[in-house]
This record gives structure tokens, sequence and C-alpha cells, in this order.
């Protein structure tokens, strides 16, 4: 009987998985009843049991394997690459800071990684659209203190990352965000004017200019996974780990940390914190960075920089998301249940950064974030203005 967990692509990759470890283990190594845990359009990944191992006593792997690149794709940024070298990079640090799953073995032919496997944890994204608030207001201050610590961790070894990089043919290091982020620099004037007929002012674009600079060679870079979603990390007995490294990259800490600000820009699963929930994570976080870099213990120092990165992330965000509104006001993301509709998560980041612009001394950017709410209010009425906090946090009690 085949199990229902089970699938074609799961199947292959885990007797790619095997064929790799016995030829690294120089003996057979037998994984068995692979289980599909989803993955993405590039990628598969599975679970796997180890039923004869001669060089480990693990009971189980995870295994991603990555499909080929499409004929013409640009190589030049290969997600397998990155993947790869950032798992090696963290697999290199003392297991007490490490935030991944170590890499066991990959092969760049069949373009495979084995993994530690971290069990049957949930997500963050779990615990956020679960039923207790202390268990979610706990998560994300793991996540918070887990995201400082991997920054504190890294901090410095951007050359090893790149070293990395070059061995599996990788000649650049890139920021995948980087040039979207310049590229709604320059385009959301006129997207704003032509959908909610905003005009944005100079002011504005001139103070929108200070979160480009986070991009640059800034003197607060560490790792960054890109993507830190709720559902790419796993909530496990050692705390909150992070998954999904396709577009790892060196960067400004602050960018990761203004998540908790926007919440969580350009995921799916983006509704509202509590504000008390929101500024114990920037504190938990904080803790983690301030022994490597002392200057972001000064709240001014810091406010600013987080306020450039909370600029930076609603441009890119509307950037992203206000081209799909004249055809659909829908979701977010593809499950209504677990993702805001457009226009209202659009608000509400707008909103949020027009209290920043204000506290800021940014009359731009809060001329600019009025202008766009009230726009949206009006081309939407139908929709709610609110954004919603996420469902664990919604009865009030936390």
């Amino acid at each position: 009987m085949t199990d229902p967990q089970s699938t074609p692509g799961a199947v292959a990759a885990v007797a790619g998985a095997a064929r790799l470890l016995s030829r690294r283990a120089g003996s057979e190594v037998e994984l068995f009843e692979p289980e599909d845990l989803g993955g993405s359009g590039r990628s598969v990944v599975a679970r796997a049991r180890m039923a004869k191992n001669p060089f480990s006593d693990r009971r189980s792997v995870v295994v991603k394997h990555y499909a080929p690149p499409e004929d013409g794709t640009d190589l030049a940024s290969d997600p397998f690459r990155y993947e790869v070298a950032s798992c090696q990079l963290f697999t290199a640090l003392p297991s007490d800071v490490r935030p991944s799953p170590v890499i066991i073995a990959h092969d760049p032919v069949q373009r495979l990684l084995v993994l530690e496997d971290l069990g049957r944890s949930l997500t963050l994204a779990d615990k956020l659209f679960g039923p207790d608030p202390q268990a979610a207001r706990t998560c994300l201050l793991g996540w918070a203190r887990g995201l400082g610590r991997m920054q504190a961790a890294t901090a410095g070894r951007e050359g090893d990352f790149g070293a990395l990089l070059r061995r599996l043919g990788e000649k650049a290091r890139r920021d995948p965000v980087a040039d979207q982020a310049r590229a709604a620099l320059a385009g959301l004037p006129e997207l704003l004017a032509g959908i909610l007929g905003v005009e944005v002012p100079e002011m504005a674009l001139f103070e929108a200019q200070g979160g480009v600079r986070l991009l640059g060679g800034t003197g607060f870079r560490a790792f960054s996974p890109s993507d830190t979603c709720p559902d790419n990390n796993l909530v496990t007995s050692r705390g909150v780990r992070f998954v999904d490294f396709e577009w790892g990259c060196f960067r400004d800490v602050v960018l990761d940390a203004a998540y908790v600000r926007v919440p969580f820009p350009g995921c799916s699963s983006s509704f509202a914190l509590p504000d008390a929930v929101a500024h114990a994570m920037l504190d938990a976080w904080r803790a983690e960075v301030a022994p490597v870099w002392p200057e972001l213990d000064d709240p001014e120092l810091l406010e600013s920089r987080l306020a450039d990165a909370h600029v930076l992330w609603v441009w890119w965000s509307t950037w992203q998301l206000l081209p799909r509104v004249p055809e659909r006001d829908g979701p977010i993301g593809p499950d209504a249940g677990r993702s805001p509709r457009i226009s209202t998560a659009l608000r509400h980041y707008w909103r949020g950064l027009g209290v920043t612009a204000e506290a800021t001394a940014r009359p731009g950017t809060a001329a600019l974030a009025a202008a766009v709410v009230t726009a949206l209010d009006t081309r939407f009425p139908d929709a709610s203005s609110t954004l919603p906090l996420f469902p664990a946090f919604r009865g009030g009690e936390w």
C-alpha cells in the first residue's frame, strides 16, 4: 500500500539521497518511508527514515531536491548554491548558536541536500494561528532572540560566506531584495499615481533614500535568510530554528529586525501584532545584537535606522502588491483563511509607517502615508480598514 504522504518527487529525492550517503559512507545506506514535506516550485522537501546506516546514529534525515534550472535561466544567483553555502556556514558554528539544521551531505550534480531532521516541529505560523496567545508570544520572542543570535554569530563572516559560494561556482554575492528595493524606489511613484491617483512628494522620495542606504556596505552587516516569514521558522525543543536559505545573504541587521514593524513584509501571513508584543520582540533582538554592535543600544540611533528600514519595506511591499489589486483585491497568499486582503494589509502598512514618520520627523513620508491610506479607503470601501491581529491574539488575553 502506498503511503499517502509519499509523492513521486519525495520518492525520487530520497532515492537520490540514499545514493549520495552510500557513496559518502563507502557502504550502503538505506532510506525508507519518504514523506513529502512540501517545498516550492523550485524544490521538493522530504523526510526519510534510516534503516541501515553504518556511519551515524541518526534515525531520520530531511532531503531537499532542487529542480534543474530551466533553459535560458540566469544562474548568476543559483538558489541551490546559496542554500548549501548558508547551511555550511551555520554547520561550522557552535551548536548553542547554530540557527539551522546541520548539513550532512550535498551533491551539485543531483542538486540535492541532506540535512539534519529537527523533528515534527510546528512552525511559527502554526503558533500564530493557534489558540494559545502565551505560546504565540513565547515563540515570537524566541524568533526575535534567534534572529539576533544568528546575526551576532555571523558578524564578520561575510568573507567566509563568499568563499563558500565561490567554491560552489557562485561568482557574486547579492542581496535578492536590493535590486527590487531600488526598483521600488524608482517605480512606486508611477504606480501610486496610476492606480490610486496619489502623487509622491519630493521630500518623501528624499526620505526613502535612507532605506536604500541600508542595502549598501554599512557597519552592521550579518547573515540574513532573506525570507524569515512565519512558515519558514520551526519551533523546536531547542528554540526557534530558521529554514530555507535559497536567498541567504549578508545585509544590515536592522532590515530583518524591522520585520516586526510592518509586520512580516511580503509574507502571505502578514497579520498584525499587538504593540506590546512587537516592542518586546525588538527588546529581545536588541539584547542579542548589542554586545556585537553597542551602537544599536542607543535608542535614538536604533530608532532612526529602524524607521529607514520601515520605509524601505513598506515601499517594497506596496510595489510588490499594488499591481495586483486592479484585477483582484484578494488575499496576499493562496489560503484566504491564513492571509489578509491586499488592500487591508497595505492600509495597515502605510498607517503604521505614518506613525513612525511622525515620530521620527519625516514629514514627506507622513504626508504620503496619509494620502495612500485615504486613497485605499476610497478605492476599496468594502474592505476592512483595520488589519486583524494574528488569530492567537484575538481573544484579548495575551
